[in-house]
């Protein structure tokens, strides 16, 4: 069976933390954000709740092993993608891409306003990343305090964004 992405299943959850931190060697090379590398990845429990809300896709090899995932939960009439992480074996291949698209067909599905997320303002596989998806740099008050919690956490003040994607545009901004 080739790569492929399904729905996340809760025997998956064990298993994303080692991707994510795969993923964030990246980090390693980017100055003021090696750090990154090194932080405790979110927690085996946190993945079964998003899983358990139908929210959360992995990235499948040929052995059925994850090696990337994206995690979202529906806040309001938005979908919140909280983490896209793809194994650094699988980089570059669109990967990161496929589960964003997988996450705004989801949104469309629902029926939903917007997907919705905090990044990085100048890190390529960021900001400009979702910029080339259609999303815009805005958000809202939940956003607002999203983006205050992560400077809380030790996040450099003003390096992060909030971005929007409508899901129609007659909704948007």
């Amino acid at each position: 069976m080739p790569v492929h992405i399904r729905p996340a299943l809760a025997d998956d959850a064990p298993l994303l933390p080692s991707v994510e931190l795969s993923a964030a060697h990246v980090f390693r090379h980017i100055d003021g954000l090696s750090w990154l590398a090194d932080t405790p990845t979110m927690s085996v429990e946190r993945h079964r709740q998003l899983i358990g809300l139908s929210t959360c896709w992995v990235v499948v090899d040929a052995d059925a092993q994850p090696q990337g995932f994206l995690s979202a939960e529906r806040q309001g009439d938005a979908l919140h993608i909280h983490e896209v992480s793809v194994a650094q074996s699988i980089q570059g291949q669109g990967w990161g891409r496929k589960l964003v698209e997988t996450a705004m067909d989801c949104a469309r599905s629902y029926p939903l306003r917007a997907v919705t997320l905090t990044t990085f303002k100048h890190v390529p596989w960021n900001a400009p990343f979702y910029s080339r998806l259609g999303f815009q740099q805005q958000g809202d008050k939940r956003l607002a305090d999203i983006l205050a919690d992560e400077y809380a956490h030790g996040f450099e003040a003003g390096s992060r964004c909030a971005m929007t994607w409508w899901v129609s545009p007659s909704k948007g901004a």
